[in-house]
């Protein structure tokens, strides 16, 4: 284990030496890489964002100034702190003012309200009309009786399609 530690570079074994003054003991190798990863990516941003002070003041390089202030910049805007539990326990209070809604029991998923769902009629059926057995027969009787094809007579398969009634239906539907 002593070899592992002389090949690292100075930062790894700064990262090690880190996690296990926090107690980290047992923990896999890549997280090294990853906490020098983060390491240099926060230290590049500050310092970049310290050259964009230095280059806003007129200075010719980087100072100490440019750099506490991108430090303090990242950390305001970066990090929030929680509000104080005051107002916490105050938001609490109101919101708990207002009753929750009445739960419908019952078996199955409690669904929200219809008014609150998209769901509607979204298709339509044409279900024809059943014609009784025997209005369909005198028809045929009738036929055979007139001119073989009169022009504005129409044909008991037509009557059928022309007294089709179209019906809608929700996607699903819930009993009460």
């Amino acid at each position: 284990m002593a070899g592992e530690d002389e090949d690292l570079p100075r930062d790894a074994k700064i990262v090690k030496t880190l996690l296990k003054s926090m107690g980290v003991e047992d923990y896999e190798p890549r997280v090294i890489h990853q906490f020098l990863e983060l390491w240099y990516r926060y230290v590049v941003d500050v310092l970049s964002d310290a050259q964009v002070y230095s280059d806003h003041a007129g200075k010719g390089a980087i100072d100490c100034d440019d750099i506490k202030l991108a430090i303090q910049s990242k950390v305001n805007f970066s990090f929030s702190q929680p509000p104080p539990r005051e107002v916490l326990l105050e938001l609490a209070r109101n919101r708990n003012k207002i009753p929750l809604p009445k739960s419908i029991s019952g078996p199955g998923v409690a669904l929200p309200p219809d008014q609150d769902t998209l769901i509607s009629p979204n298709y339509q059926l044409a279900v024809p009309r059943k014609r009784p057995a025997q209005a369909v027969e005198e028809m045929e009787e009738d036929e055979e009786t007139v001119e073989p094809n009169p022009p504005q007579e129409q044909k008991p398969t037509d009557i059928l399609q022309n007294t089709s009634q179209k019906v809608s239906f929700p996607l699903a539907k819930r009993t009460k």
